[in-house]
């Protein structure tokens, strides 16, 4: 970790993040995690907590964050143009998955504290956010109202997908993989059925096949 004087607060943020919700696991999103992850890394605990003036969720949400920057740093924009529309989305959902693999007990906690009513906005924005970057990374350029439904859809099949996987005691997280594939692979044969059964000429288009998405039961 670069010396606390060198980092700007947001920076700071990030450095912290992954430390916090390794501490998270044993100490809840608090400060004694925050004291622990600023401990471990030689910051002074009174300059971490300046980085975190809105508390817990502000530690989830530099989390959240942390998660993002590393995703686009991941992955190659080029490459991911050369993949169909539907293995990028698998390949993006996946790789945030398995960037807190290990740290469940962390991701079940911080869901919780997500879902109090106090905090139910800021986490719909958050999501909303983490979708917006995956669907940009995936080539997404729409600015009509597939625009907004790519992304409330995308947000809502992560946060299930999440609820998923932080149960999932399979090798590998079979289940949740599953889980993904079927979400995908279901709204994939709807798009098909349904442009078949309209008789569309242009027949399926699947940069829209997130548009139709639905939350089955698992």
């Amino acid at each position: 970790m670069a010396a606390a004087a060198d980092l700007t607060l947001d920076e700071l943020r990030l450095e912290l993040a992954p430390r916090i919700a390794a501490a998270a696991i044993f100490d809840g999103w608090n400060d004694a995690a925050l004291a622990s992850a600023a401990e471990a890394g030689g910051i002074d605990p009174a300059i971490a907590r300046l980085a975190f003036p809105g508390g817990t969720m502000d530690m989830i949400a530099a989390w959240i964050d942390w998660v993002d920057a590393r995703m686009e740093q991941a992955f190659d924009r080029e490459v991911l143009a050369q993949m169909p529309i539907r293995e990028r989305i698998r390949a993006l959902v996946w790789f945030r998955l398995e960037a807190v693999t290990g740290l469940e007990e962390a991701l079940r906690r911080a869901v919780a504290i997500q879902a109090l009513p106090q905090n139910l906005a800021r986490t719909a924005k958050l999501g909303w956010s983490s979708a917006d970057r995956m669907w940009r990374l995936a080539g997404d350029t729409s600015t009509d109202y597939n625009h907004y439904s790519k992304r409330a859809i995308l947000a809502g099949i992560y946060a299930a997908t999440l609820a998923v996987f932080v149960g999932d005691e399979s090798e590998g997280k079979a289940d949740t993989r599953a889980f993904l594939d079927r979400r995908i692979e279901g709204v994939m044969k709807f798009e098909k059925t349904k442009a078949k059964w309209l008789g569309k000429r242009e027949g399926f288009d699947p940069m829209r096949f997130l548009g139709r998405l639905r939350y089955p039961a698992r």
